[in-house]
């Protein structure tokens, strides 16, 4: 057969039509240019589509559930072991518990020590009550710095469930006595914390373990109180520790503002500081021996083998001490 007559058989009709249009007649280039522009603006419809969807959830943070074991403290971890004891604690783990998970997340950096785990920022109270109930928890991952760590820490704990004046004043004292920052007043500025109020938080946390100890919680502290401990403690700081030793050991159970009374006042029921010896040896051979007595307000002085000479200087000396 004829190249002609073979090419004559050959059915182009299909050439250029879809699959559900076969049959149907055919397409010119103008059909096809036509569909060609259709399918393009429903791609680009697709795409603004999709655009304005993700623009939704644009600043947005992604969440993922933690197993809570593998979350550790921060070193400036700010809540006292009490305060999970409280009745705002119970009630938290309830409703976590109630609600399968914890809805508003914590959030957590990557540990610098160990590969796989996490270090809290903030979130210690939600954390703690997954870890009881064995549940994961629902957590923000951000790489942070120490010093970025500290202040969200700080503002959220402050925007929701405050710290007591006494766990505020430990970690602020922590944070200093870390080096993380160089000043209370740069502390102050970087966490946007009014100053005077800082200041009394460090007062209170500076106060001597003993005093802390006489009070039946250290949550109960206020940060007045700074202003009324710190002068007395200065001013005679061996009676103030004893009739807060006294206290720690007293069976009668009292409040915490009766505590604050009987450290200042004393109220007759603390009884003062036993009298107290200091013995000295000079170069010479001379003895001395200094009886000091708070509860009488006394200074006996004992002098032996003393040269006669130096008696002029002796009394000149006490006499400087009295005026």
């Amino acid at each position: 057969m004829a190249l002609k007559d073979k090419a004559a058989k050959i059915d182009l009709s299909h050439i250029g039509l879809s699959s559900g249009s076969r049959g149907q007649g055919s397409k010119t280039a103008i059909g096809m240019h036509a569909d060609a522009l259709f399918r393009d603006e429903k791609v680009s419809a697709e795409n603004v589509e999709l655009r304005q969807k993700l623009a939704e959830f644009d600043g947005a943070t992604a969440t993922r559930h933690l197993d809570p074991t593998k979350i550790r403290p921060s070193k400036w971890a700010n809540r006292n072991e009490l305060s999970y004891a409280e009745k705002e604690f119970a009630e938290l783990k309830k409703e976590i518990e109630t609600a399968g998970g914890n809805i508003q997340p914590i959030k957590v950096r990557p540990s610098k020590l160990t590969p796989g785990e996490f270090e809290l920022v903030f979130g210690h109270r939600r954390h703690r009550a997954c870890l009881e109930l064995g549940i994961n928890v629902l957590a923000v991952i951000e790489d942070l710095d120490d010093r970025e760590l500290f202040c969200q820490m700080d503002r959220e704990n402050r925007a929701r469930a405050s710290l007591s004046p006494w766990e505020a004043g430990i970690t602020y004292a922590k944070a200093l006595d870390d080096g993380l920052f160089p000043s209370a007043r740069k502390l102050s500025e970087a966490a946007a914390i009014d100053l005077s109020q800082l200041g009394k938080a460090l007062a209170l946390a500076r106060l001597p373990a003993d005093v802390i100890a006489a009070f039946p919680s250290p949550l109960d502290l206020q940060y007045r109180w700074a202003a009324l401990l710190t002068p007395v403690i200065q001013k005679d700081p061996d009676l103030i520790l004893a009739r807060a030793k006294e206290l720690c050991t007293s069976q009668v159970k009292l409040s915490s503002a009766q505590v604050l009374t009987k450290l200042l006042e004393g109220g007759g029921t603390v009884p003062p500081p036993p009298p107290k010896k200091v013995l000295i040896k000079g170069k010479d051979g001379q003895t001395g021996e200094l009886k000091l007595d708070p509860a009488k307000k006394s200074a006996v002085i004992s002098l032996a083998n003393i040269d006669p000479k130096r008696f002029v200087e002796i009394e000149k000396a006490i006499k400087a001490l009295l005026t």
